[in-house]
Parts: structure tokens; sequence; C-alpha cells
């Protein structure tokens, strides 16, 4: 692939996007939605987040690993500790990393 279509595929890709995203808004703003929808649209971002994250902290080669040498799952379950506790995303971000990175170096 050269320089020029890579540039190319993301301009598009980009593009695509942003025509995307603008469509949801420029119709879901100017039409009035259901209470029902609302309240179901609401579980959307909890759902996908539960998808992507749970996964990387309980699966290691397709397998179920709820062990102690699971760094992922212990990291991640101090990560929520912290989360609940302080409501702080970006210390949530940091103690979860260095817990992990920690739990990596001895895990190893």
């Amino acid at each position: 692939m050269t320089s020029l279509s890579l540039w190319l595929t993301l301009l598009c890709i980009g593009a695509m996007t942003y025509a995307i995203r603008l469509s949801f808004i420029t119709f879901f703003g100017k039409i009035e939605m259901p209470p029902l929808l609302l309240r179901t649209l609401r579980f959307v971002p909890v759902s996908v987040l539960s998808a992507i994250i749970f996964p990387a902290l309980f699966l290691n080669a397709n397998r179920l690993n709820l062990t102690l040498s699971n760094a992922r799952l212990i990291a991640g379950i101090l990560a929520a500790l912290v989360a609940w506790r302080t409501k702080n995303v970006l210390l949530t971000i940091i103690v979860g990393m260095a817990g992990l990175w920690l739990l990596q170096l001895v895990v190893r």
C-alpha cells in the first residue's frame, strides 16, 4: 500500500465516521423519541464497555482464568475499587495500569 493510498483510506474512513455520527445527531435531534427508547439507550454504553473489558479480564488464550496469576483480573478489580471509592477516572487509570505493570513483573 502506497503512502497516498493509505492517507486516502484514512481520510475516507474519517469522513464516513463523521457522516454516520452527524446523521444520527441530525436525525434524532429533530424527532421526539419515546421514553422507553431513551431508557433503553442509556444501557448501550455500559453494555458495549462490558463486552470489551470482560473478555480481556477473564479470558487467557480463550480459556476462563480466575486464578491469582491473572494479573489483568487483579488489576481490573483494583481499578474498579478505586473507581468506586474515588469516582476519579484519571486516578482509576493510573492505579489500574500501575497495578497491572507491577503484577506482571511479579507474576513472571
